[in-house]
């Protein structure tokens, strides 16, 4: 049965980011998600999950400024030292919260960027990062993100992902298949989730169009799971979606997984 993980900086915003965490228990989730979680000090994350017995399932490097359309710097020459930083910083999160997969964010394309110097300074990047993680037994992750969301995304679809993958050449490195980017962007979810199940580290599901419960909209997530269960899937499948009213109302298709609300 899929593991399910409530991604607290979309699900329970009813409630301030701490809180998330009893909030995400008390429906009987035993892991979560975030983006960022760098908005509070470690040590009270981590106490957090610890009280509460949960996992800590995924979370991103630091991204930069979104207030400036920054979404990461593996993928931008001339940005070497901050995606440094950013997994410094990622890094002594992950021990503290004893979080074992990390999501790279390969950044924006700029008007008139050389894409393949970004291509060349992204598996530079990465080479790096995975040399440094080789025996910390940490998952590095990359997505592809659809340009609808969030358009000039520089890692766009899972064939650019494949690639990249194969040129750093590193056990660790795998694909965070979220399929809801997948089906804006390309579609035919089954058969691609099954070619693309060896590459895969983590899964996220939200409803399409329009990011509501997955349970709503024109892709039956429900589905997936179960050809995710048959392909043998044991990692985390993250709820990163927009509650259509309040996280709790709208939890009722997550019951067959253990879920209650």
């Amino acid at each position: 049965m899929p593991k399910l993980a409530a991604n607290l900086s979309w699900i329970y915003q009813e409630v301030p980011f701490l809180q998330r965490f009893g909030a995400a228990a008390s429906h009987g989730f035993k892991a979560v998600e975030i983006l960022f979680p760098y908005e509070a000090p470690a040590k009270d994350i981590a106490a957090e999950l610890k009280k509460h017995r949960l996992t800590q399932a995924l979370f991103n490097l630091p991204a930069g400024d979104a207030s400036k359309g920054e979404r990461g710097f593996a993928a931008l020459p001339g940005r070497e030292t901050d995606f440094a930083a950013a997994l410094d910083k990622a890094l002594e999160y992950a021990k503290l919260l004893e979080c074992r997969t990390l999501h790279v964010m390969s950044g924006m394309i700029a008007p008139g960027a050389d894409t393949r110097a970004m291509d060349r300074t992204f598996v530079s990047n990465l080479k790096k990062a995975c040399d440094r993680t080789a025996n910390s037994g940490l998952t590095l992750v990359m997505e592809p993100i659809n340009h609808r969301d969030i358009p000039g995304y520089f890692t766009n679809t899972t064939a650019q992902v494949e690639a990249i993958i194969e040129e750093v050449g590193a056990p660790h490195l795998k694909l965070q298949l979220d399929l809801y980017h997948l089906q804006v962007t390309e579609g035919d979810l089954q058969k691609r989730t099954e070619r693309l199940f060896p590459l895969t580290a983590h899964v996220q599901i939200a409803g399409n169009p329009d990011r509501n419960e997955p349970d709503i909209g024109e892709a039956n997530h429900m589905y997936l799971l179960d050809v995710l269960d048959r392909l043998g899937y044991d990692g985390y499948v993250g709820l990163e979606y927009k509650p259509k009213t309040t996280t709790a109302a709208g939890l009722g298709w997550a019951r067959k997984y253990g879920i209650v609300a």
